[in-house]
């Protein structure tokens, strides 16, 4: 099992219902964020193009957060979700410093804190939180492994990219293009 987000560039209108439904659903500190929406422009004028996509943790198979936490709080659950067990952070940020999609923060609490898939509803069969909300269906959930899930079903369907490929991390949050 692989879990993996797919979301359609072309369908995102950069709205954020993603962004505010992650605080509500994870009590995230006002001013914080686990989740985002970026506006890229592309090209030169009058010939431009405007990518919007909301970005998070990529939960990548190879994730430099992993190795470098000190403590192990930083680590790999089922399905590859890649979380933070916050009463083991020391709140070095070694990880904030190794993510190349900084996707982490330092929560005021004092451990680092970042998406987790919402790992505590896809345990009972839910998607993400920001999935559920999202007004276009720009977001796909599932388990890549699953040939029939409709993450899968999307990906082998359309193109798609990977942010900051050179890195390495073999991210699991795919962009539909």
């Amino acid at each position: 099992m692989r879990y993996a987000m797919a979301i359609d560039t072309k369908k995102c209108v950069g709205c954020s219902d993603c962004v505010v439904a992650c605080q509500t659903e994870n009590n995230v500190p006002i001013g914080y964020c686990r989740d985002w929406v970026v506006e890229v422009t592309a090209g030169k004028y009058p010939n431009l193009e405007i990518e919007l996509r909301s970005e998070r943790c990529n939960h990548c198979d190879n994730s430099p957060c992993v190795r470098c936490c000190p403590t192990g709080a930083s680590h790999y659950e089922e399905g590859g979700i890649v979380t933070v067990n916050h009463y083991e952070c020391i709140g070095c940020n070694a990880c904030i410093e190794s993510c190349p999609y900084d996707a982490r923060y330092s929560h005021p609490d004092g451990y680092v804190d970042k998406c987790t898939f919402c790992i505590h509803r896809v345990e009972k069969g839910q998607n993400p939180a920001c999935v559920s909300v999202c007004p276009t269906n720009c977001m796909y959930f599932g388990d890549l492994d699953d040939p029939l899930s409709e993450v899968s079903q999307v990906m082998k369907n359309r193109k798609w990219k990977v942010l900051a490929p050179e890195a390495g991390t073999n991210p699991n949050v795919y962009y539909l293009i």
